[in-house]
């Protein structure tokens, strides 16, 4: 039976110009949560969901324990004395609480092989904990919370007459594959990760790598996210120690690797081929096929060693012989060993352009301009510079990609900061969710431009090895970066296939599972088993019993979401939905808090703004304002923006500013959609208003850029800091009404003028500002200031000093904004600035 399936993958295509290829259907079957009906106690869960526990409540303790607690401090919790004056929990031992927790029901349960290489001996027995993949995929494939977030056929996505890139089943090789399966079959793409940190190192030698696996179906914003449970663990992969001379342990070691991927993904290779048949979300069946799209990772006689090492390693090769791939239907290197961002980019970045600029600025001057700049709520300060960590993290990398190239401006050449700029450019771009033609061709560009430059490099001698300075650019990343266009067109945004993802897994399904062991290396890998089967189960379980103790059904229903998103957790937006009043009970990323809803809205809609219900002073006069904010032309600011508004608005008020009273607020949040996915709301951001204090003498004031109306209509966009957010205050016992532009939150605010755009400084490619200033009668030079409507507010925006050859060292990041009077508007502040700032701002 033929049913069309368009509302699993259009739902988040409503008014775009789709072109789909839709599957065939069979009737409804079992799918998931069968595996709940089908248990041998399913027939006492009709009377106690939680059986064999006693109700909810002792569910929790028991699930608690186990996941928390080693067997013996279960027993002597359970001794505790406490229990003698109060109820005791049905389970009265570690053993039987954990037989009641082995009973539950079991999906793909892990198993224990022996691996042995014919001739080849190790130092311990080669011990491999894995479960098979096809089945842990049909899991995937067919479980209920992700109803609402998964795609079976492959779709073009036009917008503005522009093809656009994002995930896998809207790219190129989705439609080739499409292209050579049966008629109605859908494509069930695999996506492996792994990760060389081993997660067990206390165990008499032991050691084991995770292989983690997704689907290509499931949306990108599921899949980025470790808590979500969209990649499955299906391998321990063990490093063995080979009783052979050194130089060829590597070899054999990746022998084993892949020979134990062929052990995991045998009946994939075969769902590849030949097809298999899967339940989906609804509990329909499919005719699928699993073809490999993306491996992320960070890989003669071939049994005669020595022979077959000296002729792989003259044509550059690992020296294996049987890659898991071999058999593996539609599997091609040069496809699924994808452009990866965290390591041919982030990393790439802090092992050679971030050396470079250390060489050409200088250690203590970089430091001294990344420790002054001013600190941001949300965004991550260098207090003691960037030069002194050995160690960072991807985040740190990209946290000093933000303002590197503003920061080394005066103190680096021209054309080097130029070529610095193309290469974070490039980085930003390729960086991008969704892509297009227009973007594509800009990210080669970027890389071209750094190519035309890059000599300037050389020039400043700043590339160096060991030996000293080198003159050539011989490096394996660089010549990666490539690729990047053409595997977006084959496989979709890169951002799908990060390695920051397997890094975050080893976090949030490893680190801390083997810790419960005994480390005792004669059962080790039975007890890492039960630890894992526990796991899963217990996880599993929750979900579904909380869905059975309240009645509803365990089909979730397609959900068309024409409103905003604010969470991309699909248990939460499930429960949310069925069951509000649970949503405690789902672990996992929360929504992003939507001002959109009960905030203040800008005049267009597209920009929402909270202030705190209790102001931080309440019944301040212009005249103690002046006075704590140091704003001398207050009155002069207050009363012509009313004289204004009244004109323009035609409403006059008897209230006056001299005598009136205002509530003040030190900070207030601003909420935008996003620049690539109009319907995703971001996380606000806090704008800060400070006045002086010890730790901040002349105020903690962040900047904005306004949208301002002229007397001719016309609206233009300036730079402005944010120095008091107040409203005017009306005793409770007056009868005097406010006008409309008085009653909501106004800002008074110090405003930049635009010196230089971007094609000004062409190796910055930057706005420049300028501090306005004015002279009063009495010839005294202050800031121009302004007062206008909070809602005028249409970015936060980030400004690095002009600092010239070299920082002042009387400067602090507490003084920094107020030091200086010329900034660089940064457009790297992130990628959503980064993109508004090339695509909107002119």
């Amino acid at each position: 039976m033929a049913i069309p399936c368009e509302g699993h993958s259009l739902r988040s295509l409503k008014d775009l110009d789709v072109d789909c290829q839709c599957g065939n259907l069979s009737k409804a079957a079992r799918n998931q949560d069968s595996y709940l009906q089908d248990d041998q106690y399913d027939y006492r869960r009709k009377f106690n969901t939680y059986y064999p526990f006693q109700d909810e409540g002792e569910w929790e303790l028991g699930r608690f324990l186990v996941e928390n607690l080693t067997q013996t401090q279960i027993d002597r919790f359970l001794r505790l004395k406490w229990f003698h004056t109060r109820p005791r929990p049905s389970f009265t031992s570690k053993d039987q609480l954990l037989d009641w927790i082995d009973a539950l029901p079991s999906f793909v349960s892990w198993k224990v092989s022996n691996i042995e290489f014919t001739g080849y001996k190790t130092t311990y027995p080669v011990q491999f904990i894995w479960r098979d993949a096809l089945e842990v995929v049909k899991q995937l494939f067919s479980d209920p919370v992700f109803a609402n977030h998964i795609t079976f056929q492959p779709h073009v996505v036009n917008t503005g007459g522009q093809r656009e890139y994002g995930d896998y089943m809207s790219a190129d090789i989705a439609w080739k594959i499409q292209d050579h399966l049966p008629v109605g079959a859908t494509q069930v793409p695999i996506i492996l990760g792994s990760d060389k940190t081993p997660v067990t190192r206390t165990t008499g030698g032991l050691e084991m790598h995770p292989l983690f696996i997704t689907i290509g179906n499931l949306d990108s914003d599921v899949r980025s996210k470790a808590t979500l449970r969209a990649w499955r663990c299906v391998a321990y992969m063990p490093v063995a120690k080979f009783r052979v001379h050194p130089d060829y342990q590597g070899i054999l070691q990746a022998r084993l690797w892949h020979k134990c991927v062929d052990l995991v993904c045998a009946n994939l290779k075969v769902a590849a081929k030949d097809g298999c048949f899967m339940p989906d979300p609804s509990r329909y069946i499919r005719y699928v096929f699993t073809p490999l799209i993306a491996h992320i990772s960070k890989a003669v006689d071939p049994w005669d060693l020595d022979k077959f090492q000296k002729a792989a390693k003259a044509v550059h090769l690992s020296g294996v012989h049987m890659p898991f791939w071999r058999d593996w239907a539609f599997a091609c290197p040069s496809v699924f060993l994808t452009a990866e961002v965290l390591h041919t980019c982030i990393k790439f970045f802090a092992d050679h352009p971030l050396n470079w600029i250390k060489e050409a600025v200088g250690k203590p001057e970089l430091d001294a301009r990344f420790m002054v700049q001013h600190k941001r709520v949300g965004t991550r300060h260098f207090t003691k510079g960037v030069t002194h960590v050995n160690q960072m993290t991807g985040r740190e990398h990209r946290d000093i990609q933000r303002t590197i190239i503003a920061s080394i401006a005066g103190a680096a050449p021209p054309r080097f900061i130029r070529s610095i700029r193309a290469l974070i450019e490039f980085i930003y771009l390729a960086q991008n969710p969704v892509h297009s033609p227009d973007s594509l061709e800009s990210m080669v560009q970027a890389l071209s431009d750094f190519h035309a430059s890059k000599d300037a490099i050389i020039d400043a001698e700043a590339r160096r090895g060991k030996k000293g300075v080198k003159e050539d650019f011989f490096i394996p990343k660089l010549e990666l970066l490539q690729s990047f266009r053409g595997t977006v067109e084959r496989l979709g945004s890169l951002m799908q296939f990060s390695a920051d993802m397997t890094e975050r897994l080893l976090i949030t399904h490893c680190k801390h599972l083997f810790e419960r062991t005994s480390r005792r290396s004669t059962d080790f890998t039975e007890q890492c088993v039960r630890i894992l089967n526990r796991q899963e189960s217990m996880e599993l379980f929750n979900l579904y019993a909380l869905f059975y103790s309240r009645g509803a059904s365990l089909v979730n229903a397609i959900n068309i979401e024409d409103e905003e998103l604010t969470t991309v957790n699909p248990a939460l937006s499930w429960v949310s939905r069925v069951l509000p009043d649970e949503v405690h009970s789902v672990h996992g990323p929360r929504p992003v808090r939507n001002h959109f809803l009960k905030g203040i809205l800008s005049g267009d809609a597209h920009t929402a703004f909270h202030l705190t219900s209790t102001p931080d002073f309440n019944a301040l006069t212009s005249a103690s304002i002046q006075t704590k904010f140091s704003l001398v032309d207050f009155d002069d600011a207050i009363s012509q923006f009313i004289n204004r508004l009244a004109l323009s608005t035609g409403e006059y008020t008897r209230w006056d500013y001299r005598y009136g009273r205002f509530c003040t607020w030190n900070k207030f949040r601003l909420q935008l959609h996003s620049a690539f996915q109009p319907r995703v709301i971001m996380p606000s951001r806090v704008i800060q208003a400070y006045p002086p204090s010890d730790a901040f003498p002349l105020g903690n004031c962040d900047t904005v850029l306004i949208n301002i109306t002229g007397d001719d209509g016309q609206s233009t966009s300036r730079v402005a800091q944010v120095r008091l957010i107040f409203r005017p205050r009306i005793p409770q016992a007056s009868d005097l009404v406010l006008p409309t532009f008085l009653s909501n939150p106004l800002l008074y605010v110090q405003f930049f003028n635009f010196i230089a755009n971007p094609n000004d400084r062409p190796e910055l490619a930057m706005w420049t500002v300028e501090r306005t200033y004015t002279v009063d009668q009495h010839g005294k030079r202050y800031r121009c200031g302004g007062v206008v409507l909070l809602t005028d507010v249409t970015h936060a925006v980030e400004l690095i000093p002009e600092y010239g050859n070299k920082v002042d060292g009387k400067i602090s990041s507490a003084t920094c904004l107020e030091s200086y009077d010329r900034f660089f508007l940064n457009n790297f502040t992130d990628k959503e600035s980064y993109h508004t700032f090339s695509t909107e701002f002119t």
